[in-house]
C-alpha cells in the first residue's frame, strides 16, 4: 500500500525556482514538501551559474597575473593546476549547498529524494510515497540541449562535461555564440586554450544589443579568440585525441574538444504532464501571467516556461507563486525587467528594451540612445578595460533599455533594473551622484549625457 501524505504546496524540483517557492512558502506557514531526485540547488548551484563563475573569476586571475607587468607588478604565470582549480570551485559549491540546506531544513520543508511524477491534478507519487498537495509546483528545470544527429560522447561535451575536465583544453570548438558558449570561450581562452566559436546568427549573445554585441566582437578578436558568425555547423568526427568540425559552407577546424552551447532545454519529459492535461509547447508548459497552468491549481516556474533561462528568473517566479498561492496577491512578473548578465571578459549586463525592440515598440523617430565610453572613467582606466554604457529612452520619455559592457560592469544592472522598472526620467537623478572613482560612475555620466549635460564627454 502506498504512503499518502498530504500538504499545502508539493514542489516537483529542487532548483532555483523550487527551492525559493519552498523557502517562501515555509516563511509562509505553509505545509511544503520539496522533491529532488539529484540536489537541491539544481542545475544553478551545481552545474551552472555557481562552478561557471568560480571558473571564469579563476581565470580573470590568470588574466591579472599574465598583465601584471603592466602596472609595475612583476610576475609570471607557471601554469593553470586544474586539480587546485577543481577543489577551488568545488569547495564554493559545497559551502553554498550546506548552506542551502540547512536555510531549508529550518523552514520546516520535508525534503524528498528520488524523482517524482504527476499522477493525478494533486498528487505526486515519488516510489512508494504518494504527496497530496492542495497546490502543486512544477519546477523541473533544464537540460544542456544538442542537436539532431549530434550525440554528447567522448570529445564532443556539453558545459556539465566541461565544468568536470581535469585539463584545460589544448584547443575547443564552441558551438554556440550565446550566453553559455560566450562564457566558456571566455574562460578557456584564458586559461590558455586556443578556442573558435562557431555561431548561425550573425553576432555572437545575438540578444543583446547590436553595439553590446559588436564591442564583444572587437574585445574577443583582441583575445584572440576566434569565431564564425552566419556559419551553420553539419557534422564531426572524432577519435581519441580530438574532433574534426564540418561546417555547411565546406570549411573544416580541428580540436582537442566540440563544446556543444546550443541552449537549454525544458526538462518535462515522462514527468505525467501531458497526462494531466498541463498545455505543452516544443516541451515547454504553457502559464499564465500569474504562472498557473489552466490545470486544476498547477503552477510552474523557471527554465520549463518558455522566456529568459536564468536562475534569477526561477528564482523570481518561486517567490511569487508562494505568495500567489498565499493569497498575498504579487505583482504580475514583467519578464523584459529581469536583469541579465553574460559574464565574459568583458563582462556584459542589460536589462529593458535594446534599440533595435524598443525602435519597434515606439517606432524609429520615437527613441533617442546615449552612449559613455569608459575611456572616460577613472576606474575603468585603472582596470585596463574597453566598453560603454548605453542608455535608451523613450523621446522626451522614460529610460526603457540599460545596456553595458566593460570589467565588473555586470554589478551595474541593479541600477540599471531600477532605473526601467521605476520608468525614470534623467531630471529624476537631480541632486543625486555616483561615487567617485568607480565603474558605477560610467552609468552617472550615461544619464547625465541623456539629460543633456554630459561632463566627460564631448557634445
Amino acid at each position: 500500500m502506498a504512503d499518502t501524505q498530504e500538504f499545502d504546496i508539493v514542489i516537483l524540483g529542487a532548483g532555483s525556482g523550487g527551492y525559493a517557492a519552498a523557502l517562501r512558502a515555509g516563511q509562509l506557514g505553509m505545509k511544503v514538501a520539496l522533491v529532488e531526485g539529484d540536489k537541491v540547488g539544481g542545475t544553478c548551484l551545481h552545474r551552472g551559474c555557481i562552478p561557471t563563475k568560480a571558473l571564469l573569476h579563476a581565470a580573470d586571475v590568470a588574466d591579472e597575473v599574465r598583465d601584471g607587468a603592466n602596472v609595475g607588478v612583476k610576475a609570471s604565470l607557471e601554469g593553470i593546476d586544474m586539480s587546485a582549480l577543481n577543489a577551488y570551485k568545488d569547495g564554493v559549491v559545497s559551502r553554498m549547498y550546506k548552506g542551502l540546506t540547512g536555510l531549508v531544513a529550518s523552514r520546516n520543508i520535508e525534503t524528498i529524494e528520488g524523482w517524482g511524477r504527476l499522477t493525478g491534478k494533486d498528487t505526486v507519487q515519488v516510489g512508494d510515497r504518494v504527496l497530496k498537495g492542495k497546490n502543486i509546483i512544477l519546477a523541473t528545470g533544464s537540460y544542456s540541449k544538442s542537436l539532431p544527429g549530434l550525440p554528447i560522447e567522448g570529445r564532443v561535451i556539453t558545459s556539465d562535461q566541461a565544468l568536470q575536465l581535469d585539463e584545460v583544453p589544448e584547443s575547443v570548438i564552441v558551438l554556440g555564440g550565446g550566453v553559455i558558449g560566450s562564457e566558456m570561450a571566455s574562460a578557456w581562452r584564458s586559461l590558455g586554450a586556443e578556442v573558435t566559436i562557431i555561431e548561425g546568427l550573425p553576432n555572437l549573445v545575438p540578444n543583446e544589443d547590436p553595439a553590446i554585441s559588436k564591442a564583444l566582437e572587437r574585445a574577443f578578436r583582441k583575445r584572440k579568440i576566434a569565431f564564425k558568425t552566419k556559419t551553420m555547423f553539419d557534422r564531426v568526427e572524432q577519435n581519441e585525441n580530438g574532433v574534426k568540425v564540418y561546417t555547411q559552407d565546406g570549411a573544416s577546424y580541428e580540436a582537442s574538444y566540440l563544446l556543444v552551447a546550443v541552449g537549454r532545454g525544458p526538462s518535462t519529459a515522462n514527468l505525467g504532464y501531458e497526462e494531466q492535461g498541463i498545455p505543452m509547447e516544443r516541451g515547454f508548459v504553457i502559464a499564465n501571467e500569474r504562472l498557473h497552468t489552466g490545470v486544476g491549481n498547477i503552477y510552474a516556474v523557471g527554465d520549463i516556461v518558455p522566456g529568459l533561462q536564468l536562475a534569477h528568473r526561477g528564482f523570481l517566479h518561486g517567490i511569487f507563486v508562494a505568495e500567489e498561492i498565499a493569497g498575498l496577491e504579487p505583482k504580475a512578473i514583467e519578464e523584459h525587467l529581469i536583469p541579465r548578465v553574460t559574464y565574459t571578459n568583458p563582462e556584459v549586463s542589460s536589462v529593458g528594451l535594446n534599440q533595435d525592440t524598443a525602435e519597434e515598440k515606439y517606432g524609429k523617430e520615437n527613441i533617442e540612445t546615449v552612449e559613455f565610453n569608459l575611456a572616460g572613467n577613472g576606474k575603468s582606466q585603472m582596470l585596463g578595460t574597453a566598453g560603454f554604457v548605453k542608455l535608451v529612452r523613450e523621446k522626451d520619455g522614460p529610460i526603457v533599455g540599460f545596456h553595458a559592457i566593460g570589467a565588473r560592469m555586470g554589478e551595474q544592472v541593479g541600477e540599471g533594473q531600477l532605473m526601467v522598472a521605476w520608468e525614470a526620467f534623467p531630471e529624476d537623478f537631480e541632486g543625486l551622484i555616483h561615487a567617485h572613482p568607480t565603474q558605477n560612475e560610467a552609468v552617472g555620466e550615461a544619464i547625465l549625457a541623456l539629460a543633456g549635460k554630459p561632463l566627460h564627454t564631448h557634445n
